[in-house]
């Protein structure tokens, strides 16, 4: 009975010797002082807690070798993939640049260029150009949020079908020479405008107009007084012309 116990407690320890000795191989294979550590806290356990005590640290080292490869490829991708982040940071300054854009357009609220404007008409013959409610660019501009501002430009030898609008008109020549006919409550009245002339078309008056020119564009600044809702018009345009909205 004595020898047969004393076999059992051989078994057992040669399990233990066998373990520590496949955690050390583990340990040479991993080079991780961590596991090494490990395995030798696991001999001050008892002998029969020293089996599990290993095998945690085995699971431990298998954890941490899957973490370190997920880094590498990581790694690896990042690498890869240079050209697009390159990219992706190229298009954060361009974003960056706009917005610094639209910082300084806001402190300058007065200031309109070519972009500002809306084209609410555009045909071979010419386009119309609408700039946005001045309330609606800043607060600054409220006090003449009635008005607005339109750009015509009408090509060579081009003519602009009769339309009216609800708003008050008051129309600069900027560029090129041709003749604007207007009739109001029945009276018709027709004249030859060019660079610098300043026509006026009230509100509900029919009006059209021809370029007379051969070379040169016909380019007229409107500025509308709205009488409806407040910084809101409509023209309406004749047979075989278009309504834009504005």
């Amino acid at each position: 009975m004595m020898s047969a116990r004393i076999v059992l407690l051989l078994a057992t320890l040669l399990c233990v010797a066998a373990a520590v000795a496949s955690s050390l191989e583990d340990h040479d294979h991993h080079g991780g002082h961590k596991s090494w550590r490990c395995a030798r806290r696991c001999e001050d356990r008892p002998w029969h807690q020293r089996p599990r005590c290993l095998e945690q640290c085995r699971e431990e080292e298998r954890e941490k070798q899957q973490e370190r490869s997920r880094h590498e490829a990581d790694r690896r991708g990042e690498g890869s993939s240079g050209d697009e982040r390159e990219r992706e940071r190229e298009q954060e300054k361009e974003k960056e640049k706009e917005k610094e854009k639209e910082k300084k357009d806001r402190r300058r609220p007065y200031v309109f260029d070519r972009r500002s404007f809306r084209r609410v008409v555009r045909s071979e013959q010419g386009s119309l150009r609408v700039l946005r409610p001045f309330h609606e660019v800043s607060k600054l501009l409220r006090g003449i949020r009635d008005y607005r501002v339109a750009v015509l430009e009408a090509n060579p030898r081009s003519f602009v079908v009769p339309s009216h609008t609800d708003a008050h008109c008051i129309g600069y020549v900027v560029e090129g020479v041709g003749a604007v006919t207007t009739i109001e409550n029945g009276e018709r009245r027709s004249y030859t405008i060019k660079q610098g002339h300043v026509f006026v078309a009230p509100a509900g008056a029919i009006t059209y107009l021809a370029n007379t020119d051969g070379r040169r564009k016909l380019v007229i600044a409107k500025i509308l007084h709205t009488i409806s809702v407040p910084g809101e018009f409509q023209f309406f345009f004749g047979p075989g012309g278009r309504n834009p909205e504005s």
